[in-house]
């Protein structure tokens, strides 16, 4: 009987853990989700609305006039700017980027974990250095250098920018990744006849999907939610568009708009929410996939 209820007092105990537990993880998700309810709902409501109600109450009346307008659909007068246009000049420079950057830090992986030579480490710790420089130190040497290569405020000239910036991350990432990956299967492949491209192609990228998740979610975050590289790089409709979000909240026109301005927030947000939706599950579990060899 006293086994009995001890069980139960035990049992009983966890249960009470285990709501204090799910009691307070519900009321950091609802602290942390809260602004974004209210940028939601606001882009929602009238103006009228908005100055005249709370600004944590629903919308009595629903109206995407804003998100309309913040996307570009709608013209005011002669105003007819909106984000649609910087939005796919983003898209046309950060999916080339994060491709590229991906497949050369996985090449550089590759080469500096199974196919080591003399300097290997140094090589190693001076891109790695690179995590660490600050973008506003890369600033006059890069724009000279877009320059002399003919790419200054090209889309192209983006791409190389990104590309480079984040060479130092992804081939972190890889070499990390690839120091888990057995050398005997490498020297196995060797003695096949297989060649440096086609144990790079046949066996080490079809064992590379977590970690390229990994540096396409960071690569992808990065470049896309990017102001100073895309302010300083690009103009025009080639800007990206959290500049283009910054030139649309802190242009005055005579009444500020605040459902615009959430609603275009939310437009810039939502490429980066989809990849981490999509995506983010497989993230840590590709960080950690090279944290243990063997």
């Amino acid at each position: 009987m006293a086994d009995f209820v001890r069980a139960d007092s035990a049992g009983g105990g966890r249960a009470l853990g285990r709501i204090v537990v799910y009691g307070l993880l519900i009321l950091v998700a609802l602290y942390y989700l809260m602004p974004l309810f209210v940028m939601l709902t606001t882009s929602i409501k009238t103006l009228e609305e908005i100055r005249a109600g709370n600004l944590i109450a629903l919308p009595g009346t629903v109206t995407f006039e804003a998100w309309a307008k913040a996307w570009g659909s709608v013209c005011t007068g002669a105003d007819c700017s909106g984000l649609k246009n910087n939005f796919w000049s983003s898209v046309s420079f950060v999916l080339p980027a994060v491709v590229i950057s991906t497949l050369i830090g996985a090449f550089n992986g590759y080469v500096l974990t199974l196919w080591r030579f003399k300097g290997s480490d140094l090589l190693f710790t001076t891109m790695l250095v690179g995590c660490f420089i600050p973008f506003q130190v890369v600033l006059l040497p890069m724009a000279q250098t877009l320059g002399w290569l003919g790419l200054a405020n090209t889309t192209s000239g983006l791409v190389f920018v990104h590309v480079v910036y984040g060479l130092a991350f992804t081939t972190l990432f890889f070499r990390n990744f690839y120091v888990s990956v057995p050398e005997e299967m490498v020297k196995a492949a060797r003695i096949d006849g297989a060649g440096f491209f086609t144990i790079f192609w046949r066996i080490i990228l079809p064992l590379s999907p977590p970690i390229i998740v990994v540096c396409v979610i960071w690569q992808f975050t990065q470049i896309w939610n990017d102001f100073l590289f895309g302010v300083v790089f690009s103009g025009g409709d080639r800007q990206p568009i959290t500049v283009a979000l910054n030139n649309l909240v802190n242009t005055s026109t005579g009444v500020k708009e605040y459902n615009v301005d959430m609603a275009a927030a939310i437009i810039a947000a939502l490429p980066t929410l989809f990849v981490y939706i999509v995506a983010g599950k497989y993230f840590v579990r590709g960080l950690t996939a090279g944290s243990v060899k063997g």
